[in-house]
């Protein structure tokens, strides 16, 4: 059984970091939308209203879909006061026990995320700006990247539960 859940684990691990090479360029994404908004007030004189906005998006979209692969590096934030003295075998038991926690809020999230996204394809929800874009792409963007951490944490939980059994990974 722990093979097979090893096997989904290795699955996931390939998605998410997949993806998350693909994401780290979207911060030349979110640089050139900020450089435009800079040329475009400076030269032209007249201000884009959309940058703002879509630099949100881009950052929205840069951290909650790349987060998965933060987490797989393991250069998401944690408390290092003690947890970098303990031993692989603790800090495998300490992360299955929090990981409880952290699946049970994204889980939360992704259903709130899901019930907001419909809600804005359902009724054509858009941003108060002056600009108005549609919501539901981002919103669908969001799921996405929280469907994404919910699926590196399941990972790292069975990983977790392996080095507790002694299984090398």
């Amino acid at each position: 059984m722990l093979k097979h859940l090893l096997t989904i684990s290795k699955l996931i691990d390939r998605l998410n970091y997949r993806v998350g090479r693909i994401m780290m360029y979207g911060i030349f994404v979110l640089m050139a939308v900020l450089m435009w908004s800079t040329i475009s007030k400076q030269l032209f004189v007249v201000p884009a209203f959309w940058t703002l906005e879509v630099a949100q998006f881009v950052l929205v979209s840069y951290y909650l879909v790349g987060g998965a692969y933060s987490i797989q590096l393991g250069s998401n934030v944690r408390m290092d006061l003690f947890y970098g003295g303990w031993s692989d075998r603790r800090k495998s038991l300490i992360d299955s026990f929090t990981i409880l926690f952290l699946i049970f809020f994204l889980g939360v999230l992704l259903y709130g995320g899901i019930d907001s996204t419909l809600y804005s394809i359902k009724y054509g929800e858009r941003s108060p700006s002056l600009w108005r874009p549609m919501m539901w792409p981002i919103k669908s963007l969001m799921c996405t990247g929280i469907f994404l951490i919910l699926l590196q944490s399941i990972s790292e939980l069975i990983k977790d539960i392996a080095r507790l059994r002694g299984v090398k990974i």
